[in-house]
C-alpha cells in the first residue's frame, strides 16, 4: 500500500469506526426509549381501561340496585334484574355476565347457550381455571382479573381483562370485561413505527458514513493529485537546477582549461621549440636554452599543481583518506594562498568519522561559501568552523565582507544556484541551512544530525 493510500485509509478508518460506534449507541438508546415508551403507552392505556370497567360495573351496580336494596329475592326480581344487565352493553364485545357463587352461568347476552350451565371447571389452554378465579375474586370484594375468553366478534380466543363485584344479597358474581388484543395491536403498531423509525436511523448514518467517506476520498484524491502535480513541477524545477549546476560547473572547468591549463602548455610548447633551435647555436645559445628549459619545467609544475587543484575541487582525496576536517583544512589552506583573504580554521569534538554523504555534503557547502565569497563578498577576513556536540555537527563559515539579500537572491531566476545547491543538499541528508547577511559581512551555517 503507497503513502498516500495509507494516508487516505487512516483518515476514512476512523471516521467510519465512529459513525459505527455512534451508530451503535443511538440505537441501543433508541430501542431503550422505545421500550420505555411501550410501557408508559401500556400503562397508561391499561388504567384507562381498568377506570373505564369500573365506571361500566359501577353504573350497572346502580341500575339494579333498586331492586337488590328491595330486599326481595323472589325469581320475578331477579330475573328483572337480569334483563337490565343483558340491556347495558357497550359495542359489539362489550357486556355483562352473571353467575352464581357455585359457577352456574345465570345471565351471557353474547354466548346464551352458557346459560345454566356449570362452568366452576372450565379452564383456558394453559389450564387455568377461569370462573373459580372470577368468584375468588368476587369473593374477596372485587376486582380486576386477567383471563383468556372467546371473542363474540371473532369467536377466537383472546386476553380479556375482567372487572367483577359480588352481589351479596342474592349470591351472584356480576361482572364485565375488556377484550385486549386491540390493546396488544395498538402496542404493536407503536412497536412497528418505533422499528421503522430506528432503521430509518440507522440508514440515514450509513448513509451519512457513505458519504463522508466519500467525500474523504475525494478530498484526498485531490489533494494527491494536487501534490503530484506540485511534486512533478518541483521534480522538473529540480532537473532544470541540476542540469545548471552541470553547465555551471563545466563552464567554471572549461575556465580552468582554457584560462590556466591550455595558456601553460602553449607557452611550453613555444619555450621548448626556441630552445630546441637554440641547442644548435653558440655556448651563449645553450646557456640561453638551458634558462629556457629551465623554466619550461617551472611552468610545468606550475601546470601540475592547477592539475592537482582542480582534481582537488572535484574530489579532494584528505576527505577521504583523513576526514572531513583535514579535508576543510587544506581547503582553507587553499584558498588563503589563491586568494589571498586569510581564512582561519577550527575545529572542536569527534570529527573524524562521519558518514561518507555527510562529509561530502559539508565540504561542498564550504567549497561554494568560499567561493561566493572570494567572487563577491570582498572580504578581509574569514573564519571556518566545524564543531560537533553529542550527535548535531555544525559547519559555519563566516566573512566581514559586503553581505547580499540571501532571499531575494535565492528566489532569483539566473541568480542563487550556488545558494540553491546548498539547501538542496543539506535536505538530502535532513539538515538545516541557515545564511545571515548584513552590511557587517554573512554567516552561512550548516548542522545536521548524525544517526550514529
Amino acid at each position: 500500500m503507497k503513502l498516500r493510500q495509507k494516508v487516505i485509509f487512516l483518515a476514512i478508518a476512523p471516521l467510519i469506526v465512529a459513525l459505527c460506534a455512534i451508530a451503535l449507541f443511538v440505537r441501543q438508546q433508541a430501542s431503550t426509549l422505545a421500550q420505555q415508551q411501550r410501557a408508559t403507552i401500556q400503562q397508561a392505556y391499561l388504567a384507562s381501561k381498568q377506570a373505564e370497567l369500573q365506571h361500566y360495573v359501577e353504573l350497572a351496580e346502580h341500575s339494579i340496585a333498586h331492586l337488590v336494596d328491595s330486599g326481595k329475592t323472589d325469581a320475578a326480581t331477579q330475573a328483572e334484574a337480569m334483563r337490565i344487565l343483558s340491556k347495558l352493553s357497550y359495542g359489539d364485545d362489550g357486556y355483562f355476565f352473571v353467575y352464581d357463587m357455585r359457577g352456574n352461568s345465570l345471565m351471557h347476552p353474547r354466548q346464551p347457550e352458557l346459560v345454566g350451565r356449570n362452568l366452576w371447571e372450565l379452564r383456558d389452554a394453559q389450564g387455568t381455571p377461569t370462573i373459580q378465579r372470577l368468584i375468588a375474586r368476587a369473593k374477596a370484594g372485587g376486582g380486576l382479573e386477567r383471563y383468556n375468553w372467546a371473542k363474540p366478534s371473532s369467536g377466537q380466543q383472546a386476553p380479556k381483562l375482567g372487572y367483577v363485584i359480588p352481589i351479596r344479597a342474592w349470591g351472584w358474581m356480576m361482572g364485565t370485561g375488556i377484550y385486549l388484543d386491540d390493546v396488544d395491536a395498538a402496542l404493536a403498531k407503536v412497536d412497528a413505527q418505533q422499528s421503522a423509525n430506528i432503521a430509518a436511523t440507522m440508514w440515514w448514518i450509513a448513509g451519512l458514513a457513505i458519504l463522508s467517506a466519500a467525500v474523504v476520498a475525494i478530498c484526498g484524491l485531490a489533494l494527491n493529485i494536487s501534490e503530484l502535480r506540485v511534486a512533478d513541477a518541483k521534480l522538473k524545477a529540480l532537473a532544470q537546477r541540476v542540469v545548471e549546476s552541470q553547465e555551471h560547473e563545466r563552464a567554471r572547468l572549461s575556465r580552468d582549461l582554457h584560462d590556466g591549463i591550455s595558456q601553460w602548455l602553449v607557452s611550453i610548447k613555444l619555450q621548448i621549440e626556441a630552445g630546441i633551435v637554440r641547442l644548435t647555436g653558440t655556448g651563449a645559445a645553450e646557456q640561453a636554452a638551458r634558462e629556457r628549459f629551465e623554466r619550461t619545467a617551472e611552468e610545468l609544475n606550475n601546470v601540475l599543481g592547477e592539475v592537482r587543484r582542480i582534481s582537488h575541487d572535484l574530489r579532494p582525496a584528505l576527505l577521504d583518506d583523513l576526514g572531513l576536517a583535514a579535508a576543510l583544512e587544506h581547503l582553507a589552506h587553499e584558498f588563503s594562498e589563491h586568494s589571498g583573504t586569510p581564512v582561519a580554521f577550527t575545529t572542536s569534538g569527534a570529527t573524524e568519522e562521519l558518514p561518507g554523504v555527510v562529509g561530502t555534503v559539508l565540504f561542498r557547502i564550504a567549497q561554494e561559501a568560499l567561493t561566493n565569497i572570494e567572487r563577491h563578498a570582498g572580504a578581509s577576513h574569514v573564519e571556518m568552523s566545524l564543531r560537533r556536540d553529542g550527535r548535531r555537527l555544525a559547519l559555519s563559515v563566516r566573512d566581514d565582507g559586503s553581505g547580499f539579500d540571501p532571499e531575494g537572491v535565492a528566489v532569483h531566476p539566473q541568480r542563487g544556484i550556488g545558494l540553491r545547491n546548498m539547501m538542496e543538499r543539506m535536505d538530502a541528508i535532513g539538515g538545516e541551512l541557515d545564511i545571515e547577511s548584513s552590511m557587517q559581512g554573512t554567516r552561512v551555517r550548516a548542522s545536521v544530525e548524525l544517526t550514529e
